[in-house]
């Protein structure tokens, strides 16, 4: 009988963690946003996810006086468009955004709330962006006019490098005379493609040259 009054004893112990919070314990763990009119709800634990972020200090009290509306939200005068990537950023640690978000919207959303991971993820996404815009850009190409005489044409065509090649040779005639002979005188077309630079400028002009001994 002892036994069973020390066993009906235990049964009716419940550990700590068993024991619901009450709902004021449970109002201090949410956190209502009104960012630009729209409500957000979530936890304190989500939004001090950065320590050093704006949403973390203002819903810790640290030296921030907002306003609040009629439900006890904190009003912020932002976007709500972009602020559903930056909440979610803080609860799962991804960026997630739907095809029609711009990028530049929601960094600059992240620059102001102060969310340093997030606006670095953003920027690396801009730059690799514009890399890959650069890459598709077609190739730019340019012309160059070589003249020279009979005599040095094979050297020229055969040195010519550096992405160089033939497309065209005109024979314009004798212009000049040494001694008893006539040097005959071509005009060699060369092409080369180019690619656009970072800041959108090529690298190369065209221009015409002369070739002389």
């Amino acid at each position: 009988m002892e036994g069973g009054e020390e066993m009906q004893g235990a049964v009716g112990l419940r550990c700590s963690w068993d024991i619901p919070p009450s709902p004021a314990t449970q109002a201090k763990w949410w956190v209502r946003l009104n960012v630009g009119g729209t409500v957000f709800l979530t936890t304190r634990q989500t939004l001090c996810r950065e320590q050093k972020s704006f949403l973390c200090r203002l819903c810790q009290g640290e030296e921030l006086q907002s306003d609040r509306d009629e439900t006890g939200a904190y009003l912020i005068d932002r976007d709500p468009t972009y602020f559903g990537p930056i909440l979610n950023f803080l609860r799962h640690g991804k960026l997630v955004l739907d095809k029609y978000m711009a990028a530049e919207g929601v960094l600059e959303e992240a620059e102001f709330y102060n969310i340093g991971p997030l606006i670095r993820i953003i920027k690396d996404q801009l730059e690799e962006k514009d890399s890959y815009t650069v890459t598709q850009v077609p190739p730019k190409h340019v012309y160059r006019v070589l003249q020279c005489q009979e005599e040095e044409l094979t050297q020229m065509v055969s040195t010519m490098s550096d992405g160089w090649r033939f497309e065209q040779l005109v024979n314009i005639g004798s212009s000049y005379n040494y001694g008893n002979e006539d040097q005959t005188e071509f005009l060699c077309v060369v092409s080369k493609e180019l690619y656009n630079s970072p800041n959108g400028l090529s690298s190369e002009p065209s221009h015409k040259a002369k070739v002389r001994p």
